[in-house]
C-alpha cells in the first residue's frame, strides 16, 4: 500500500499521525469500521437512484468535519455503530440482493484500507454492481490510486474555490489545490459518467457542488477551474440544499439559505462555460435533506431514507 499502517495513519491529507489501533484520529475514529445508516437511498442524483435506489452506506467520522455539514452527527459527533469487515461485506450483498442500483460509499476516505480490502473480496465473491466513492474530495493522490481498477463511480464534492473559506469552516486552507489533484486522479481512472440503456450509471466520475451563501463556496470559479483542467463534458450536480446545519448560525455568514438568483447564477455560469450535463435542484432552507441518523443504532440496515431531491438534467 501507498500509505503508512493505522497504526501512524498518514491516509488522508491531514496526515495526523495518529494510531488508530489504540485511539481516535482527527476524523474521530479509530480504525475500526462504523457506520450509522444503511439504506437503498431514493434522493441520489438520478443516474445512481435510477428505480431501485442508491444502496448507500454512511460511515461515522470524517477527515473535513465542515461546520456547516448536513450529516453533522454522524460527521463530527460520530454517531453510529462498530460493524466489522465482514458485516460490512454482508451487508453489500444485501443490498444487492434488494436491488440496488450500486453501492454507495459515504465519505468513506479515513476507513480507506478497510474498505479497499472489502471491495476487492466481495467483487473476488460476485458483487456485481458498481462502487461509488462519495467524498469530500479532501484526499491524497495516493491513496486514490490504491483504489484504480475497485471503484467504478467517484462522487466528489468540490467544496471550495478559496483557501481562506476552507480554512475557516472545515480548517483546511490547503483545500482547493488538494480537491483539484484528487479530481483529475479520479477522473484518470475512471473518465466521463457513462450509463446503460436505462440511464443508470455504469462507471465515470459526478461532480457536486453545494451553492453556500454569499458565493461562499467559490462554485463558479471552480467552474472555471475544471472546465480548464478536465473539460465541459463532465457531469455536474450543483446543489441547493443548504441550510444552517451543524455548526453554521455560529457564522452570520451562514445562518440563512441561499436566494434563487445566488444558486440560478452558478447555474448560468456553467451553462455559459460549455457544461451540458448537469443536474439542478430546487432550492430547499430545511432539514428535508438529512436523513434520520440515531446516536447508537440497533440495527443499522433500513433507516430512514432520504426524500427525493427532484433532480434534472438541463
Amino acid at each position: 500500500m501507498p500509505y503508512s499502517s493505522m497504526s501512524s495513519c498518514n491516509i488522508c491529507p491531514r496526515n495526523c499521525g495518529i494510531d488508530r489501533t489504540k485511539h481516535i484520529g482527527y476524523c474521530g475514529v479509530t480504525d475500526t469500521l462504523k457506520v450509522d445508516l444503511i439504506t437503498r437511498h431514493f434522493g441520489e442524483e438520478p443516474p445512481l437512484t435510477g428505480t431501485r435506489g442508491s444502496g448507500t452506506i454512511f460511515f461515522s467520522g470524517c477527515n473535513l468535519r465542515c461546520v456547516f455539514c448536513q450529516n453533522y452527527d454522524i460527521s463530527s459527533n460520530c454517531w453510529g455503530k462498530d460493524i466489522t469487515k465482514d458485516e460490512l461485506i454482508n451487508l453489500m450483498f444485501k443490498l444487492q440482493t434488494e436491488g440496488a442500483h450500486n453501492i454507495n460509499l459515504v465519505t468513506p476516505t479515513h476507513f480507506t484500507r478497510q474498505l479497499r480490502e472489502a471491495i476487492i473480496y466481495a467483487k473476488k465473491e460476485g458483487l456485481a454492481i458498481p462502487i461509488v466513492w462519495n467524498s469530500s474530495a479532501y484526499e491524497k493522490v495516493e491513496t486514490l490510486q490504491s483504489l484504480n481498477g475497485l471503484v467504478d463511480i467517484y462522487l466528489p464534492d468540490f467544496k471550495y474555490a478559496h483557501k481562506v473559506y476552507a480554512r475557516k469552516y472545515s480548517s483546511a486552507s490547503d483545500y482547493p489545490a488538494i480537491a483539484i489533484a484528487a479530481i483529475k486522479e479520479m477522473f484518470s481512472q475512471v473518465g466521463f459518467l457513462e450509463v446503460d440503456s436505462n440511464g443508470i450509471a455504469k462507471k465515470g466520475i459526478i461532480i457536486r457542488m453545494l451553492v453556500l451563501p454569499y458565493g461562499l463556496a467559490g462554485c463558479k470559479e471552480n467552474l472555471y477551474t475544471l472546465a480548464n483542467e478536465i473539460g465541459v463534458d463532465l457531469t455536474l450536480s450543483i446543489m441547493g440544499q443548504y441550510y444552517p446545519a451543524g455548526k453554521a448560525n455560529d457564522y452570520k455568514e451562514l445562518r440563512r439559505g441561499i436566494s434563487p438568483k445566488e444558486y440560478q447564477d452558478v447555474i448560468e455560469t456553467a451553462v455559459a462555460l460549455g457544461f451540458t450535463n448537469i443536474y439542478t435542484q430546487e432550492i430547499s432552507g430545511s432539514e428535508l435533506w438529512t436523513p434520520d441518523f440515531s446516536p447508537e443504532p440497533n440495527n443499522v440496515y433500513g433507516g430512514s431514507e432520504f426524500n427525493p431531491i427532484k433532480e434534472q438534467t438541463i
